[in-house]
């Protein structure tokens, strides 16, 4: 028989806020997070918008020294492990390390310092590559510092399935607490590749918003407007426990994993089956898991990226899961507010999850101005909606035809 397991501790790093309380009160109050790109000069690029994080300083959490061979997507990770490992009041020690994992998921690692390193490599030749660009850039290195930093000492894994990462996480932190390989996990995911290899990247494949002058605007799912996603960057980690373990220490719970969904579209490098088939399967697969049915469903935060395809493609598959029940879920996309933030998107997302179901409260989808026609379920508009949230679904969705959803529910004992 599984064990069951609970949230007891969120932290996140977004676009629209440090910390999980500045970034749910941002979000429930729908502020975007998207402007100019700030961080290197992009006026001669085709696209100069991003969601990036505002007012982080490495320096105040790490020290210099320290900070200089961290990665941001790692510096993510690890701020928001730390917070959601004080949120949750657990203590590591040397008596319980080993029973506590750091499942992590990532798209592209350190995309900037590898742009960074090239050039140097380019200019001044192989000897001014740092020792430390190897350790830098890998993608596991969230998972694994997080260890390291911590002293967690049990399963230590690092996703890599572009934007399902986060979820994909998330979902194998839930599996391998479930079947006793450890008690509690720090598991999400982070991502910030704001450079100009990934714009360039993603703008090639004509993927993103070219709504530079209306930065704020330029995120708009389901709105017939759309024209793309924007890139964004930080991190959302959870700190998941085995319910009795948790109900040991009185630890406070947010909500309770009730099934993970995972599939493959076996169909295109990039763009999704126009029935939404592998999407179907996916949240098929996770109610399955969780012994529920769609109709139990009350919110769905939607992978909603902003981008032709995918918004209407996700609508039919929720259409089809659902069925007439469809129209009566609430549905809404953060991404509307924190851009996309890739591999670290499901970990966010799961946050905000939890944190609709704990708070009662479904955060907005903004700049859903026109409805697209093909897209005209309840995408909650502009505004937050107070209301009854028993089970709730994130949904990520990756090139590749990579596919991951979580279902969480209220806590009942």
């Amino acid at each position: 028989m599984k064990r069951r397991v609970v949230v007891t501790g969120i932290g996140l790093i977004t676009p629209v806020g440090i910390g999980s309380a500045k970034s749910w009160e941002a979000l429930c109050a729908g502020q975007s997070g998207v402007a100019t790109i700030s961080r290197y000069d992009a006026s001669a690029q085709g696209v100069r918008i991003v969601a990036e994080v505002k007012d982080f300083n490495a320096d105040a959490y790490f020290g210099p020294k320290v900070a200089r061979h961290l990665d941001l997507f790692v510096q993510y990770a690890l701020v928001a492990a730390r917070e959601a490992l004080d949120d949750s009041g657990l203590q590591i020690t040397p008596d319980n390390a080993a029973r506590i994992g750091s499942i992590v998921g990532c798209g592209l690692g350190g995309l900037p310092a590898i742009e960074k390193y090239h050039q140097i490599f380019l200019e001044k030749g192989e000897r001014r590559i740092s020792p430390f660009f190897i350790p830098t850039v890998i993608p596991n290195m969230g998972a694994g510092q997080i260890s390291i930093f911590y002293g967690v000492k049990g399963p230590n894994l690092s996703l890599t399935t572009a934007c399902a990462a986060g979820t994909h996480a998330i979902g194998e932190a839930f599996r391998v607490i479930s079947y006793g390989d450890c008690d509690a996990a720090l598991t999400g995911g982070s991502e910030s590749v704001i450079c100009s290899m990934a714009f360039g990247g993603f703008h090639a494949m004509k993927a993103l918003s070219t709504r530079n002058d209306e930065p704020t605007r330029a995120s708009r799912p389901f709105d017939r407007d759309r024209d793309g996603f924007v890139i964004g960057e930080g991190g959302g980690i959870l700190m998941l426990e085995e319910l009795e373990h948790a109900k040991r220490r009185g630890a406070k719970i947010y909500a309770e994993i009730a099934g993970y969904g995972m599939s493959g579209d076996a169909y295109h490098i990039a763009a999704p089956p126009e029935d939404g088939a592998g999407a179907v399967l996916c949240m098929q697969n996770a109610l399955t898991d969780a012994g529920l049915t769609p109709t139990e469903v009350d919110y769905i935060n939607a992978h909603g990226t902003s981008t032709p395809l995918n918004d209407v493609i996700e609508t039919r598959a929720i259409k089809t899961v659902f069925g007439k029940d469809a129209a009566n879920v609430a549905i809404s996309s953060t991404k509307s507010m924190t851009g996309h933030l890739l591999g670290g998107a499901g970990g966010v997302e799961a946050a905000i999850i939890a944190l609709a179901i704990k708070n009662q409260l479904a955060p907005p989808t903004i700049n859903l101005e026109r409805p697209d026609p093909e897209c005209d379920l309840d995408y909650l508009p502009d505004k937050a909606r107070s209301m009854h949230i028993r089970v709730a679904m994130s949904n990520s969705f990756g090139f590749g035809g990579t596919n991951a959803v979580i279902l969480m529910k209220r806590y009942e004992d």
